[in-house]
């Protein structure tokens, strides 16, 4: 048995050097706002979807449970409270556009569809709620 250190181990597992941090964060970013315009594409199409000729609020329930796991993975990918805003600012810039009618009168989210109504007022919550609860969370502890 020798006292001396084995020469060929591999150093200590440390924190990962700044620029691949930064990389992985950036990446993180741009992977959380292009799922906040997916997830709002997807929402606005099933907002008219019908089952036996009644609209049904699947949009509704799918705003809230992908708005909850877009904020809760922008925060761990970007480590920043204010990366709730990544997937939110392009979710709600895209309802926006869905309600206002073209020249041509076509419009994707009309008023008088309840489904509609009733995903961008659970979605918003959604976002706020989660923005919220992030800037009101305590400080990280360092070491626990």
């Amino acid at each position: 048995m020798t006292v001396v250190e084995d020469q060929n181990a591999p150093p200590p597992a440390g924190p990962p050097p700044r620029v691949l941090d930064l990389g992985l964060r950036l990446a993180g970013a741009i992977v959380v706002v292009l799922a906040g315009v997916l997830t709002g594409v997807l929402e606005l199409l099933l907002a008219t979807v019908r089952v036996g000729g009644y609209l049904v609020g699947v949009s509704a329930l799918l705003a809230i449970g992908a708005n909850i796991v877009l904020s809760w993975f922008a925060y761990e990918a970007v480590g920043r409270r204010w990366a709730v805003a990544l997937p939110a600012v392009p979710w709600f810039a895209l309802m926006a556009v869905a309600a206002v009618r073209t020249d041509e009168g076509d419009l994707l989210l009309a008023g008088d569809n309840w489904v509609g109504l009733a995903m961008i007022v659970a979605g918003a919550m959604t976002f706020a709620v989660m923005g919220f609860r992030q800037i009101l969370a305590p400080p990280p502890t360092l070491g626990g």
